[in-house]
C-alpha cells in the first residue's frame, strides 16, 4: 500500500466520515454527527472503500494509517 498510498485523494470529508466508520460507528450515527443523512455517508464510503483498497470496514483504520503515515 505504500506506494499507492501516496497517490490517494480524499475530500475534506471523506477522511473525517472513514474515522468514523472505522471506530465502529454506523452509516446512521456518522450522519448524526456530521448533519448527513446516511444514505449520503454510505455514498462516501461507497467511493473511498476503492481508493484506499479497502473491501471491509475492518480495513479503513489500517488504510487511513497508511495513508497519513505517507503524507
Amino acid at each position: 500500500m505504500t506506494g499507492r498510498a501516496s497517490q490517494v485523494r480524499l475530500t475534506p470529508q471523506e477522511p473525517q466520515i472513514a474515522t468514523l466508520a472505522a471506530s465502529g460507528l454506523t452509516n446512521q450515527a456518522i450522519g448524526e454527527r456530521l448533519h448527513l443523512s446516511a444514505r449520503t455517508v454510505g455514498g462516501h464510503l461507497y467511493n473511498v472503500f476503492p481508493r484506499l483498497g479497502v473491501t471491509a470496514r475492518a480495513g479503513l483504520r489500517d488504510a487511513l494509517t497508511a495513508l497519513t503515515a505517507d503524507e
